[in-house]
């Protein structure tokens, strides 16, 4: 991702900053669509995973839909070029002004966690005299193997509804009038690398539909979710494996005739294709720590402090020619520099403890001033970032001129 050109450019931007290379984001975004096609799925494009406006414009124009988590980002959607009939709208808290919202842009599926939910849609589309296409999420009881805070399918989580529910949700489509039953939605989680847990869903997708089926229903949709991981410890060689991806559910899923099956990816399409870009501000060499801090920290990339997340880190300027760059103490003269290895801690700038991206890192010995990347930083981070401390908010830079 990083040549030497990038980095010489890097130096004249005011950090920290997002870098997205967009070459990346095109590569993955056409090897998805690709593998999908091949079996004829449909995917949208989880948002909540990145919504900066050039990362949107990206995903469109390669034909997918678009998975939207508030009412605000199906209007964002809408004004990104996505059409209403591949929008879908989740979520286990929608408000009446996001579900109206929804409503009035005939978007093409509220993905219903409730029954109170399907009770609130029916009255909310009844008093517009339209009809809202939904589908049922199920918690299919499927464990991800991944971390606690991003597994979504258990029956102790909060999203979705629970399997010995499905009668009351049977007893509800049948006489609410403005709903029309589309389909079944699962998600069980996120950066989910073993595709045995998709097989174990697929099994469970079969069951959950034929007892919809048996009950009279008839399942358009089946509307697997997404989670698939990526490769947070080798930035530059490993784009997701669409191909295995969506190969185990060709191969596992009950597919019949007339259905459409459906997929909800962010965090596999856009996750590789940034990296948060920062200097350091200090060094501070202890007896039995360094720590190297940086000025971006919680504010600019939560992840690591939520929960726990891993990023590669690499110092830019590290990779520069031994003596380029630095400058003595009486800042005069070039001079030779070490850059023989260290573990570092590598904190932000938040007066908060938590504000650590990793503890022992070994980078090349790093100084004041140096280029630091915080990689694999496409999903989860710009579009959490906060202005906590009064702090500005991260700006965006681009390997392609923005039209």
């Amino acid at each position: 991702m990083f040549n030497n050109n990038t980095i010489q450019r890097f130096t004249g931007i005011e950090t920290p900053f997002y870098y997205y290379d967009m070459e990346v984001l095109k590569q993955t975004l056409g090897a998805c669509r690709d593998a999908s096609l091949k079996y004829g799925f449909h995917v949208h494009y989880a948002m909540k995973a990145n919504f900066n406006p050039q990362v949107l414009k990206a995903v469109q124009a390669y034909g997918f839909g678009a998975d939207c988590v508030s009412g605000n980002e199906v209007i964002a959607a809408i004004e990104n070029g996505f059409g209403k009939e591949k929008v879908v709208f989740a979520g286990v808290g929608k408000s009446d002004r996001e579900i109206n919202d929804a409503l009035d842009a005939d978007i093409f599926c509220f993905n219903v966690e409730s029954v109170q939910e399907l009770e609130i849609i029916n009255e909310l589309a009844a008093a517009k005299n339209k009809v809202a296409g939904v589908a049922i999420r199920i918690n299919p009881n499927v464990d991800a193997h991944t971390h606690h805070f991003i597994t979504t399918g258990l029956d102790e989580n909060k999203f979705g509804i629970n399997t010995w529910q499905l009668n009351d949700v049977a007893d509800a489509l049948r006489k609410l009038k403005n709903i029309k039953f589309l389909g079944i939605h699962f998600h069980i989680g996120s950066q989910i690398t073993d595709m045995e847990v998709y097989r174990s869903l697929c099994i469970r997708i079969n069951e959950i539909q034929d007892w919809f089926e048996d009950h009279g229903f008839s399942v358009k949709v089946l509307n697997t979710g997404g989670g698939l991981g990526v490769d947070y410890y080798n930035p530059d060689t490993n784009i997701p494996d669409f191909e295995s991806y969506f190969k185990v559910f060709s191969k596992f899923l009950n597919v019949k005739p007339g259905q459409e099956v459906h997929f909800e990816l962010g965090r596999a399409l856009v996750a590789q294709s940034a990296s948060l870009i920062a200097r350091v501000l200090y060094v501070k060499n202890g007896q039995k720590k360094n720590f190297l801090v940086l000025d971006a920290g919680m504010t600019e990339l939560m992840r690591p402090m939520l929960y726990q997340a891993y990023h590669s880190i690499e110092n830019l300027s590290g990779q520069e020619p031994v003596g380029s760059g630095h400058l003595a103490e009486d800042n005069q003269s070039p001079f030779t520099i070490n850059r023989s290895p260290v573990k570092y801690d590598v904190v932000g700038p938040i007066c908060e403890s938590t504000d650590c991206f990793r503890k022992d890192v070994d980078l090349p010995q790093s100084y004041r001033g140096d280029l630091i990347a915080i990689r694999t930083a496409g999903a989860y981070g710009e579009v959490m970032a906060s202005n906590y401390n009064l702090r500005n908010k991260v700006q965006s830079v681009y390997s392609e001129p923005i039209a």
